[in-house]
């Protein structure tokens, strides 16, 4: 039986003879149904028609999904922590080889649900590495394994360099990945932290489709649990979303302008 994949999110769901009616992600209020009405497609189908992009995304290398397709996440590779950060909807052989050829991936951490697309397919490709998922999202994973471990608390030190910081307004399991490198440190943001087009600037989202701001109490945890962590540069969900260089003062000015527009005033970090 095939596992049935959201055409608008990207999500596979369990196997199934039929499609379901809904899904659920989908239908939740920070995302949407698709203009057409809820259609759904398969793996298998997907790979007739699409391929695979991979190439460098200002320093690391990135696999998406060509022609565009769903939500267009891409995933980063971090060789040096082995993470593969974020997943997409397609797999194939030829983003194996690569991820391989270029050190290998020890684990797949995701930052929120709208990015899990082919997260178990992505897994069992790769040998059957673990899927890191915040525990407060388990109730939206839509295909579940073995391979999914469901994390706790604020922060998961992976080692390497590497850690998950827990940072919710869009998700309450929504997390940020934040690696310390010998030249340069990243933050890896996902939509927890949403880079803004001008490439200078964060949001702060419930929704990012639906333009819904997340509540001011959940930003003030996010910049709780990132004061006192430096980063250069920080990592959008899509291809060339990214602050390059004072990534940790764009993040700084974004809680100020963000705290001064709801009318509060902004934290000391």
């Amino acid at each position: 039986m095939p596992h049935f994949m959201c055409r608008t999110c990207g999500s596979e769901h369990e196997d199934s003879p039929r499609p379901p009616v809904l899904c659920p992600i989908c239908t939740d209020e920070r995302q949407y149904v698709g203009w057409q009405g809820q259609a759904w497609t398969t793996h298998e189908e997907l790979a007739t028609t699409h391929r695979n992009r991979l190439e460098m995304d200002q320093g690391l290398f990135g696999v998406g999904v060509s022609p565009g397709f769903a939500i267009p996440q891409r995933a980063l590779h971090l060789p040096e922590a082995g993470v593969l950060w974020e997943s997409t909807a397609l797999v194939t052989e030829d983003a194996v080889a690569a991820l391989k050829q270029r050190g290998g991936v020890d684990r797949i951490c995701i930052s929120h649900p709208h990015f899990y697309a082919a997260m178990v397919r992505w897994s069992e490709a790769l040998g059957g590495v673990p899927i890191y998922v915040h525990e407060n999202d388990r109730d939206w994973v839509s295909r579940g394994s073995r391979w999914v471990e469901f994390w706790r608390g604020d922060t998961l030190d992976l080692g390497r360099g590497a850690t998950l910081l827990r940072c919710p307004g869009h998700f309450p399991g929504s997390a940020v990945l934040h690696w310390q490198g010998p030249q340069r440190s990243l933050l890896l943001a996902g939509d927890s932290l949403h880079v803004t087009q001008d490439r200078r600037h964060v949001s702060f989202m419930y929704s990012v489709p639906n333009h819904v701001p997340a509540r001011p109490v959940l930003v003030r945890e996010t910049q709780a649990r990132l004061s006192g962590i430096d980063f250069d540069d920080v990592y959008g969900f899509t291809w060339g979303l990214n602050i390059i260089g004072r990534g940790r003062a764009a993040v700084d000015q974004s809680f100020k302008r963000y705290f001064g527009m709801v009318g509060q005033a902004a934290c000391s970090t």
